[in-house]
C-alpha cells in the first residue's frame, strides 16, 4: 500500500448556519463533523492530514490542531482547486496517494473510501467518488465513456439536455497520486462566471494527458453535505437511521425504533432490549440481556448483562453497573460502580460512590458528595441495606451487611452487620392537635 494523505476543506465561512459557532463543529451523534471526516481518514491507513481552513476560522483551527491535523490556510477563497492548492507546501515532500474529503460531508463509510483507494491501485490514475441522486437537481454530473472511465464533471448549469438526464452525480470526493494532483491543479484556470478555480477541472486536465479517471459509487446518504440547520437535521436522520437498522441487524430489539437515539460510538450488545424514547450520549455499552426502559438518558456508562435499567432513569459519566443490577424510576447515578445484583430501584442520586454486590438501596437516598469545594466518595460494602430517604454524607464507608434505618442523616463509618440509626426519636404530644385546631378556629372567627 502506497502511503496515504488527506486534505479536508473547511475554509468555509458557515454563514448559513446562523451560528457563532462554525458549521463543521457542530455535532451529528454528538460528534463534531470535522472529528467524523477526521476519524474516517484514519481507517484508510492515512498517515498525513491538512486541515485547509480560513483565517476568520480559529475555532476549527483550534480544533484541527486538537486532532493532530497541519493546518494550511485559504485567503481569498477561490474555489475547491485554489483550497487544495493551499496544502501544497504541506505535501511538497510527500511521495504517495492523497484524497480530498470535506468537512462538511461526516457520513461517508470507510468501506466506501477504501474502495476509493482499493480502485487506485488497482487501475486508474484519478477516482471520483460518485452517487445515484433520487433528485440530482444542481448537482454536477459525471460523464462517463462506455469503457467506464471518467470523461469528465460537468456542473449542471452547463450540461447539455442529454447529459441533464445523467443522475450519477459528483460528491467532491477525489483522490489520486499527489504530485499528478497537485501538477493538474496548476493548469486549472478561472474563466468561468465565479472567477474560481474549480478541482472539477483536472479530470479532463489528467484525461488529457493520458491518464484514466474512475467513478466509486457511495449511497446518497453518505454524501449529504451540510450548510445549514435544515442539512445538519437531514444527517442526524441519516445518522439515526443507519444506527438503528444495525442494531436491529445485530440482534438488538428496539420497541419503537424512531425514538431511539444513538451516540457515533453506541455499543449494544445481542438481546439487549430497548423501549421508547431513549438516548445514548457519547461513551456508552450495553451487555447482552440488559433492558432500557423509557424515558431514560445513558451517557458515558457501561451496563452489565442482564441489568433493568428505568424508566426515567439517568445514568451520568462514570456509570458503571454490574450483571443484574437493578436501577429504576427517577434514579440519577454519576461517576458510580454498583455491583452484581444490586438495586437502586426509586428516586436516588448515587454519586462518586462505590457499591458492592447484593446491596438494596432504598427510595430516596442520595450520597452527600460535594462540599462546595471538592467532591467525596461513599463506599457501601456488599449485602448492605440502606432504609429510605437516608442521606450519606461522604467521605463515608457503610460495612459489609450493615442495615441503615430510614430517615437517617449518615455521617460517620458504619461498622460490618451494624445497626444505624441518625434520626432524632419521635415525640408525642396528647391533644395538641385539638388545641391547635381550637385556637386556629378562634383566631379565624375572630377576623371574621
Amino acid at each position: 500500500m502506497q502511503n496515504r494523505a488527506a486534505i479536508i476543506l473547511a475554509a468555509g465561512k458557515s454563514t448559513r448556519m446562523q451560528s457563532s459557532t462554525s458549521k463543521v463543529l457542530h455535532p451529528v451523534g454528538r460528534r463534531p463533523l470535522l472529528e467524523w471526516v477526521g476519524a474516517l481518514a484514519a481507517t484508510a491507513g492515512i498517515t498525513k492530514t491538512i486541515c485547509v481552513v480560513g483565517e476568520g476560522n480559529e475555532d476549527v483551527r483550534k480544533a484541527a490542531e486538537g486532532l493532530g491535523f497541519d493546518i494550511a490556510v485559504q485567503e481569498p477563497q477561490l474555489g475547491t482547486a485554489h483550497a487544495v492548492a493551499a496544502a501544497r507546501e504541506s505535501l511538497k515532500d510527500f511521495d504517495g496517494q492523497v484524497v480530498v474529503l470535506y468537512a462538511d460531508t461526516p457520513l461517508i463509510r470507510a468501506e466506501t473510501l477504501s474502495k476509493v483507494f482499493d480502485r487506485l491501485e488497482q487501475k486508474a490514475d484519478l477516482v471520483v467518488m460518485g452517487f445515484k441522486a433520487a433528485d440530482p437537481a444542481a448537482y454536477g454530473r459525471l460523464v462517463e465513456a462506455g469503457d467506464g472511465s471518467l470523461q469528465a464533471i460537468v456542473e449542471a448549469k452547463e450540461c447539455t439536455e442529454e447529459q441533464l438526464k445523467i443522475n450519477i452525480c459528483n460528491s467532491g470526493v477525489m483522490a489520486g497520486d499527489c504530485k499528478s494532483v497537485f501538477d493538474a491543479i496548476s493548469k486549472v484556470g478561472n474563466d468561468n462566471a465565479k472567477k474560481e478555480y474549480y478541482l472539477t477541472d483536472i479530470v479532463e486536465i489528467l484525461n488529457s494527458s493520458g491518464k484514466r479517471s474512475e467513478v466509486v459509487s457511495a449511497d446518497e446518504s453518505e454524501v449529504l453535505g451540510v450548510n445549514d440547520r435544515t442539512d445538519l437535521a437531514n444527517a442526524e436522520a441519516a445518522f439515526q437511521k443507519v444506527m438503528r437498522e444495525n442494531a436491529l441487524q445485530n440482534g438488538v430489539s428496539l420497541k419503537h425504533p424512531e425514538t431511539v437515539f444513538f451516540s457515533y460510538d453506541t455499543v449494544l450488545e445481542k438481546d439487549v432490549t430497548v423501549d421508547a424514547n431513549v438516548v445514548f450520549g457519547p461513551g456508552v455499552t450495553i451487555r447482552s440481556g440488559a433492558v432500557i426502559h423509557s424515558f431514560s438518558h445513558i451517557e458515558g456508562a457501561e451496563i452489565g448483562e442482564n441489568a433493568q435499567i428505568g424508566p426515567f432513569a439517568r445514568l451520568r459519566p462514570g456509570t458503571v453497573l454490574g450483571e443484574n443490577t437493578k436501577v429504576g424510576n427517577f434514579v440519577e447515578t454519576k461517576k458510580a460502580t454498583v455491583g452484581k445484583g444490586s438495586k437502586l430501584n426509586h428516586l436516588s442520586y448515587l454519586g462518586d460512590a462505590d457499591i458492592g454486590e447484593g446491596v438494596n438501596v432504598g427510595a430516596g437516598t442520595i450520597t452527600c458528595n460535594y462540599d462546595g469545594y471538592d467532591k467525596h466518595k461513599t463506599t457501601i460494602k456488599d449485602g448492605a441495606f440502606i432504609g429510605t430517604n437516608s442521606s450519606l454524607v461522604a467521605p463515608l464507608t457503610i460495612g459489609q451487611g450493615a442495615y441503615l434505618g430510614s430517615g437517617g442523616v449518615i455521617t460517620k463509618d458504619v461498622p460490618d452487620n451494624a445497626l444505624a440509626i441518625a434520626r432524632a426519636e419521635q415525640v408525642h404530644k396528647p391533644g395538641w392537635a385539638e388545641r391547635y385546631r381550637a385556637a386556629k378556629s378562634k383566631r379565624k372567627d375572630s377576623k371574621g
